[in-house]
């Protein structure tokens, strides 16, 4: 199982990445560089990766997922409501491609900034 490490800010996730176009994609990028955006609660990084959305890219998603937004050429993590969210689904702003899950607690990342430094490396074991 390919893992991963993302350092946002002082937040520190472990994720282990899924058998996915876009998981391969990433993989073959890191390590990558880039700085914070957050909207409501969701941290979202501009990276130097380009993909297909994939057949089964969704808008919501779950706590640990990690998503690629496709026409943002962004990382996305939601980790609770976002400005379009309905009761407490965690609502992207477009369908995302889910590519690696994290067990740690994403609630942590409400101490991610705006242009706090990212990056994320691969781990190996």
């Amino acid at each position: 199982m390919r893992k991963i490490k993302l350092t946002l800010g002082a937040v520190e996730l472990t994720a282990e990445l899924l058998d996915t176009p876009t998981a391969d994609a990433i993989y073959h990028h890191l390590p990558l560089h880039s700085r914070a955006h957050t909207w409501g609660e969701e941290v979202y990084f501009p990276v130097p990766v380009q993909v297909e959305l994939e057949a089964d890219a969704r808008d919501v998603v779950q706590p640990g997922e990690l998503a690629f937004w496709v026409e943002g050429h962004a990382i996305a993590i939601g980790f609770g409501r976002t400005p379009i969210s309905r009761g407490d689904e965690i609502r992207l702003a477009a369908r995302t491609n889910i590519w690696a899950r994290t067990r740690d607690d994403v609630k942590q990342l409400s101490r991610v900034r705006d242009g706090d430094p990212i990056t994320v490396e691969n781990i190996i074991d």
